[in-house]
């Protein structure tokens, strides 16, 4: 079926006006005219036969309906350039779209992935950071490594790690280990992404306090240094504070241990056939967990000896 489609020099001068904010500013990102923008634009608006405009004598602005379609828009061009970057980078092998979460991506997935890539350097794997919840519906990704207990419809996981957190602080805000109790009249600092993880490690410790104020942060190394320099105490998972906590800059806030409030899962989709590379990938990880929880548990000649 014919699906007639805006030209794309008019769709990048939509969202680049709608990015930008002026049309001056759009000419020289896309190094035309003023007049070879707005006649972009008068040629969208009419094939759309909709109003995408805002005219006044100081500027040129987009109608709400405008600005939600510049969205789409942009979402639609992303994808043709990842894609196109994909073919560039090998276009004879397999890719992977694969949504990360940051810290987690920098600190667990990123270091493993040299193995990965001599045991298979056919597939190229393109990573996204995602802070907030994904959609394989609308978005293009193969997979997305996601943290929490949400069931996602239509798809399968495969389980990565627990995450073991403990809350810490600068030796100079908590110089000895406090009470659970003590500790909820400290000011802490809270991840906007785990909006109650207070709350559950404080009712894991059989207390509920009524009020939990501090400071949010976006994201985990921003929140260690904010903790690291005194602002607070933070809520950190143990893989991501190693190195803080051998260098001294943070110290337990309580002598007692790491609490488990989630996992990590790699999830796919299931309406759709799985990519190879895709599961190239997953079979690898699943090799990873199962080499990490071997590790992890001690022999059972080890287990006999501790028993005599």
């Amino acid at each position: 079926m014919h699906r007639p489609l805006p030209p794309l020099t008019a769709l990048r001068a939509l969202e680049a006006l709608d990015r930008l904010g002026s049309a001056t500013e759009v000419a020289e990102e896309m190094n035309l005219t003023q007049s070879a923008v707005s006649r972009q634009l008068k040629t969208l608006e009419e094939q759309l036969d909709a109003p995408l405009f805002l005219r006044d004598r100081r500027a040129l602005r987009l109608t709400p309906q405008a600005e939600t379609y510049a969205q789409v828009v942009r979402e639609s061009l992303d994808s043709l350039t990842e894609g196109a970057l994909a073919l560039r980078l090998d276009p004879a092998a397999g890719s992977l779209r694969l949504a990360i979460l940051p810290s987690f991506g920098m600190h667990w997935l990123v270091p493993r992935l040299p193995d990965f890539a001599r045991a298979h350097p056919d597939v190229t794997i393109n990573m996204t950071t995602r802070l907030k919840p994904f959609n394989f519906a609308s978005e293009p990704f193969d997979a997305a490594i996601h943290f929490g207990t949400r069931q996602w419809s239509a798809t399968q996981s495969l389980r990565l790690m627990d995450e073991a957190v403990q809350p810490l602080a600068s030796p100079l805000l908590v110089p000895e280990p406090i009470t659970p109790a003590a500790l909820a009249d400290m000011p802490l600092l809270h991840i906007q992404s785990r909006p109650r993880a207070w709350t559950h490690w404080f009712e894991i410790q059989g207390l509920r306090p009524a009020r939990l104020p501090g400071t949010s942060f976006d994201q985990f190394p921003t929140i260690a240094q904010a903790a690291a320099h005194g602002l607070g105490v933070a809520l950190l998972p143990d893989f991501l504070s190693t190195q803080d906590r051998s260098a001294g800059r943070l110290v337990p806030a309580t002598n007692l241990p790491s609490v488990h409030l989630g996992r990590y899962d790699l999830v796919w989709p299931t309406d759709r056939p799985m990519p190879p590379a895709l599961r190239l990938f997953r079979d690898w990880l699943a090799q990873i967990v199962a080499s990490d929880t071997a590790a992890s548990c001690p022999s059972p000649k080890s287990q006999s000896r501790e028993h005599i």
